[in-house]
């Protein structure tokens, strides 16, 4: 066996010095240029190396990467092995309910008429009634047990009528802006109520990464009513 190690040594130092010989072999103009490249391709891969850490040392702000992954080494140790995680504690401020208008097509809704000034203005008003991430038009955007605003009760806190309301909700059905997810019937009638929920391709409260799969199935027949819309959340 030791003799076979030597025998690839000395073929790998064979292949060396006749790849060093041919370099000797070179004129000196040539050599100087393939020195000079080797030279420059090293110096690229430290000014590379350099900018990767300083770029991860401003990630961790301020602390060395070095230092980061011992650090991670540690917790794993002392939590038996397993995978670690490092997170930040949330913000306050995460705490704050926002509605986002989805800019190109409420641009492209206002440029081609596609809402009557009622409608338009319904919409701006409503905004404040959508719960985090599902979209309904709830009657407290802060409470876990917020219910769903009927028409009527809609109508109430818009200070209007409930036929207008009515009348606003059915033409915003049929333009795939909203929809009317049947609930629960009316105690002593044959009524039904309706949550409404509003198409987060126009506005959505909530991140647009991340939108619930029950809200996008409640707007998947209005896909077609917005294929000219020029951004498309899902």
């Amino acid at each position: 066996m030791s003799d076979l190690f030597e025998k690839k040594r000395l073929e790998r130092e064979a292949k060396r010095q006749k790849k060093k010989a041919e370099f000797e072999a070179l004129p000196v103009g040539q050599k100087a240029i393939i020195r000079g490249s080797s030279s420059a391709s090293k110096n690229a891969r430290v000014k590379d190396l350099n900018k990767e850490k300083q770029s991860l040392k401003n990630q961790y702000h301020g602390v060395d990467s070095e230092e980061v992954n011992e650090a991670m080494k540690t917790l794993s140790k002392a939590t038996g092995g397993k995978e670690i995680y490092v997170g930040t504690k949330r913000s306050p401020k995460s705490k704050v309910k926002f509605a986002q208008f989805i800019q190109d097509n409420w641009d492209y809704a206002l440029e081609n008429d596609y809402f009557t000034d009622e409608e338009m203005l319904f919409l701006l008003r409503v905004q404040r009634f959508m719960q985090f991430k599902s979209n309904c038009l709830v009657d407290n955007i802060h409470s876990r047990s917020a219910v769903p605003l009927t028409q009527k009760a809609l109508a109430h806190r818009l200070k209007t009528s409930a036929p207008k309301i009515s009348r606003i909700v059915n033409g915003l059905v049929e333009k795939g802006v909203i929809v009317k997810a049947q609930g629960h019937k009316t105690e002593g009638t044959n009524a039904r109520t309706y949550a409404l929920f509003i198409n987060p391709n126009i506005i959505y409260s909530g991140e647009r990464d991340n939108i619930e799969t029950t809200l996008k199935a409640l707007f998947a027949n209005s896909k077609p009513l917005f294929k000219k819309f020029p951004v498309a959340l899902f």
